[in-house]
């Protein structure tokens, strides 16, 4: 597999671009994303689908320059794909060959295959592992059902913002825009219900974006951003019965205002068809599925248990000692696993605790005095992929204060758990820390009796012992004690 993948997708509306470094078998970032807005769909409607010789010329151009800014950033693999507008052309040789003189071969993919590439990168990069897709594009909408992670069903409607735009708003007609798209929905298969929706594709993140704001949310982040549909679906209805020159006061920007009535009309009653209650913002969608198709190709499509690829490639990138920082999350289980007789901590977070304390030192590849500011901005940036907002930032938070008395008020304490939970687990990621730099640290053994945390070791180092006396206990505790096995 080439280290650097470029993935380019030529859809309806734009062109896009997105280039991946792997940093080890399955752990990878993203290195760079471009798109131009080519509009290849552009008067397609009016010509009985035949691509026009302007947004062709628009859109060779632009694959142009995509090569160019490949070839800059040393990408040794491109895969191209293109999707509605391209596939329903009856000239779309044409457009291929015209491609194909500029050196770049492209895959058209069938509806089937670019939900799917959908659903594969939803069900793989995102917190949740069922749910229903839905990707709406300039000319199609692509659905997806999943069920623990397996994709159950998929589909493609040919409903999109920029066919709708043409058919039916640039002349007005809302209510044949309506009657359009309920036909289409009229074709879901009876079981694509789920109170799960996963909003891929430029028209749901527009959207997500308008609510953010609405709401003054305090995470500029849109990938795995939630939000309650019903609490917003008078936003949606507002935005596709407005006029235009309205569109900017409901917080639309300029580069949307001409396609978003038709995505958020689809959307709309896309997820009221669904029976939809809660909308998940997909930050990734078909460019990220043919990645993930190419580099699971022997993981069976998906990846292994436990194994997130934002972490390794964390490691990977920025932890010098891996085998310390295996030993400090090693330790922090084993404490974890001491106190479960109390129930100090509830299950759901052992996982933050888990990767926290792996993770602990990330920032020292910045500055060792500051690692813990540096860890917490690291990790609340780049742990992308399979985590919500609120598993983000309580990772992040136990970092910067890992070992460190923390106070009373926090940034965004709404999305964190209690003050109480966060000072446990704070403090056993900052023992973990400590024990991880003794002799033969996985000899140490853990018990809590009461209020007392017992550590037992054959030889507890002078050092070790010191900075323990420097630690915070947090209640319930009031005291460790030290004890030679």
């Amino acid at each position: 597999m080439a280290k650097i993948t470029a993935i380019i997708d030529i859809g309806s509306n734009s062109a896009r671009m997105a280039i991946f470094e792997k940093t080890s078998h399955l752990g990878f970032h993203l290195l760079y994303e471009t798109k131009s807005r080519v509009r290849i769909s552009e008067s397609t409607y009016a010509h009985n689908g035949y691509l026009q010789p302007k947004p062709m010329e628009r859109a060779v151009c632009a694959l142009k320059d995509f090569l160019w800014i490949a070839k800059l950033h040393k990408a040794r693999k491109i895969l191209c794909v293109a999707t509605s507008a391209v596939r329903d052309a009856p000239n779309k040789a044409e457009f291929l060959k015209l491609a194909r003189n500029i050196g770049l071969k492209i895959k058209i993919i069938s509806g089937e295959q670019e939900a799917y590439f959908g659903a594969l990168s939803a069900s793989n990069l995102l917190p949740y592992n069922s749910g229903i897709t839905i990707d709406i594009g300039g000319g199609s909408t692509e659905c997806a059902l999943i069920e623990n992670q397996k994709i159950i069903d998929k589909i493609s409607l040919d409903i999109g913002t920029i066919r709708l735009k043409e058919l039916f708003f640039d002349k007005g007609d809302l209510e044949g825009a309506k009657e359009f798209v309920q036909n289409a929905l009229s074709k879901l298969p009876s079981h694509f219900l789920h109170q799960r929706v996963f909003g891929i594709g430029g028209t749901a993140r527009a959207l997500s974006k308008t609510i953010q704001k609405h709401i003054k949310y305090p995470i500029d982040t849109l990938h795995a951003f939630e939000y309650d549909f019903l609490a917003h679906a008078d936003l949606f209805h507002s935005i596709y019965t407005a006029k235009p020159s309205d569109l900017p006061s409901l917080g639309i920007k300029e580069d949307r205002i001409d396609s978003i009535q038709g995505g958020a009309l689809i959307f709309h009653l896309s997820l009221l068809r669904f029976g939809t209650k809660n909308v998940v913002t997909s930050g990734v969608g078909v460019r990220e599925g043919v990645f993930l198709k190419d580099i699971l190709r022997s993981e069976n499509g998906h990846f292994p248990p436990n194994f997130n690829p934002s972490v390794r490639n964390l490691k990977d990138r920025f932890l010098k000692n891996t085998a310390r920082s295996n030993i400090q999350k090693l330790l922090a289980m084993h404490l974890f696993t001491a106190q479960e007789h109390l129930s100090l901590i509830p299950e759901y977070f052992k996982m933050h605790l888990s990767i926290a304390a792996e993770l602990c030192n990330i920032g020292i590849a910045l500055n060792f005095y500051e690692k813990g500011d540096h860890g917490d901005y690291i990790l609340l940036n780049a742990l992308n992929y399979g985590f919500t907002h609120q598993d983000r930032l309580l990772i992040a938070t136990l970092v910067r204060f890992s070992g460190k008395k923390i106070p009373e008020l926090l940034p965004l304490m709404e999305l964190l758990p209690s003050l109480q939970t966060i000072k446990i687990l704070s403090f056993f990621i900052g023992i973990a820390e400590i024990l991880s730099q003794n002799q033969n640290p996985k000899e140490f053994h853990f018990t809590i009796e009461n209020t007392i945390l017992f550590i037992a070791h054959p030889c507890i180092s002078y050092l070790t012992q010191e900075r323990l006396q420097k630690l915070n206990l947090p209640l319930p505790f009031t005291n460790i004690t030290l004890k030679k096995l």
